[in-house]
């Protein structure tokens, strides 16, 4: 059995204008008309051409009129817009420098041991040899 082929009619029109605006997807829109998505294209490019627009546009109305306001929903439609319409973004900035960010020295001070004394009036200690490995 062949399909009938659609005939679009003032009332889907103005339907697939006022979803598309909304922002409901095309195969939504399609199923509440009842067609395939690409007979939606085909038949209703301009009602999804301009519904898309008009929505758009109320969002930057309104997204203008915050943005040019007073209080803290003006200052983030601000940014919003800034981003967005004037090509501004956020950067974060991390400066390498190679050198150690902090330097830690942990010094244990206890009793003294007398072996320990001992061994530091030793002769030997006085020769290169002797020296511990960080050459101190």
């Amino acid at each position: 059995m062949a399909r009938t082929s659609h005939k679009p009619d003032e009332a889907s029109r103005r339907q697939v204008e006022a979803l598309a605006g909304y922002g409901v997807p095309e195969t939504g829109i399609a199923d509440m008309v009842g067609i395939d998505p690409k007979t939606l294209r085909k038949h209703y490019r301009h009602e999804l051409r301009i519904g898309h627009t008009k929505a758009n546009s109320a969002v930057a109305q309104s997204l203008f009129r915050k943005a040019t306001g007073e209080g803290q929903q003006s200052v983030t439609a601000a940014i919003f817009w800034a981003k967005t319409r004037m090509g501004w973004k956020e950067t974060i900035v991390n400066e390498h420098s190679g050198e150690p960010i902090q330097t830690i020295s942990r010094v244990i001070i206890g009793p003294p041991d007398p072996e320990r004394l001992k061994a530091l009036d030793s002769p030997a200690l006085d020769r290169p040899a002797a020296r511990n490995r960080n050459g101190a």
